[in-house]
């Protein structure tokens, strides 16, 4: 997963995971990778947190964005839809050229195609 994308899902999930390690398994990663993305965006004060103070287990947080968060998070949500945008039209490009009697080497090795 690319970075912004990892970084935007952290964004949108901690508010309502508060544990590192189910945040991490919705994720697909580590815990160590999602314990050093929300440091990183608690010092870059996109994020807050609070320990739950009735919680059993004190390694539950409650993450809040701040309102360079909530910013943050529609300027990634806006590049990542951009970046899906041209997937999407590159795709509708191959497509078509399949559709139109297939692609042959160079046309792969020019779009940076693989033969699957």
């Amino acid at each position: 997963m690319h970075h912004d994308e990892l970084t935007l899902a952290v964004l949108r999930k901690s508010q309502t995971i508060h544990s590192q390690p189910l945040l991490a398994k919705e994720l697909g990663c580590s815990v160590g990778k999602v314990n050093y993305i929300l440091k990183a965006l608690i010092e870059k004060g996109l994020i807050k947190v609070q320990n739950f103070a009735n919680s059993k287990q004190k390694k539950n947080y409650t993450y809040l964005l701040t309102q360079e968060g909530i910013a943050q998070k529609i300027k990634l949500t806006e590049k990542f839809i951009e970046r899906k945008k041209r997937e999407y039209e590159e795709l509708q490009k191959e497509l078509e050229l399949m559709q139109q009697g297939g692609i042959n080497d160079t046309q792969y090795n020019n779009n940076n195609w693989r033969k699957v």
